[in-house]
């Protein structure tokens, strides 16, 4: 089983650092690709011995089926600039390496733990957040442009460990991010012909608060919580504003 880890980047310079020196004695290469970074990123991950390749942004679905299709291993994992592979995640994934797997397992999801606002996030819908990150080359491809998801041909099965997962930087960066995938979302929900947008736009942002802070146990997370609940619902309002304003343009 060899393994190819693969990296989109823009400017991240200050998070690289971390997420490569996770993968030492996990990945059997490491491809990172950037979306022409103005700050040293690209610089950093070739003084680590990445592989490095630039392609121009146009989705996070694009941008990831390109980054695998530049890897030499049978095997990919995924990783973003803000994460890291945990210690009982990578002896899960050597333990692998030394044993072989099944053959009708094709992909592996991989419990996510993030840290938010000065503490780790158990609750609120982050956790624990299985993601598919360990997949078959072959047998895989992802699919969305924001909020990506991989589809596999073939059994998914579970690896112990967590991938960490360092988020927004501060709630400024968690509302900018979110602004920027809201203009993805919106112009989704536009172009598949949903329906009742101002009702949707009226009841969703309150149940997605609540769905995070309430039924999700955001409360238990303390102050973050709050937060995650609050700019969710925020996020959610704005695809919905921006689809229907999208969808008024068209109509004119």
């Amino acid at each position: 089983m060899t393994i190819s880890a693969v990296i989109i980047t823009y400017n991240e310079e200050d998070r690289l650092p971390d997420a490569l020196a996770s993968l030492a004695g996990v990945a059997d290469e490491v491809v990172v690709v950037d979306s022409y970074s103005s700050d040293r990123t690209v610089e950093i991950a070739r003084a680590a011995g990445a592989r490095v390749m630039q392609n121009r942004f146009e989705n996070y679905g694009q941008q990831k089926n390109f980054a695998m299709s530049q890897a030499c291993c049978e095997w990919i994992l995924n990783l973003d600039a803000d994460e890291r592979v945990s210690p009982d995640l990578k002896r899960a994934v050597l333990r692998l390496k030394e044993s072989g797997l099944p053959g009708s397992v094709a992909a592996f999801a991989i419990k996510r733990k993030t840290y938010y606002l000065g503490r780790w996030i158990r609750h609120s819908g982050w956790y624990p957040d299985r993601k598919v990150r360990l997949f078959r080359k072959d047998a895989s491809s992802w699919q969305g442009r924001v909020h990506e998801r991989l589809a596999v041909a073939g059994e998914v099965a579970r690896l112990p460990g967590d991938i960490l997962h360092f988020t927004y930087r501060d709630i400024g960066d968690h509302v900018r991010r979110l602004e920027r995938y809201s203009s993805f979302q919106a112009e989704e929900i536009a172009a598949q012909g949903k329906k009742l947008l101002t009702l949707r736009l009226l009841l969703l942002p309150p149940v997605t608060f609540l769905r995070h802070y309430l039924w999700k146990l955001g409360l238990l997370d303390g102050f973050p919580g709050l937060v995650i609940a609050t700019v969710q619902s925020w996020g959610t309002a704005m695809k919905y504003l921006k689809a229907a304003a999208l969808r008024r343009r068209t109509r004119r």
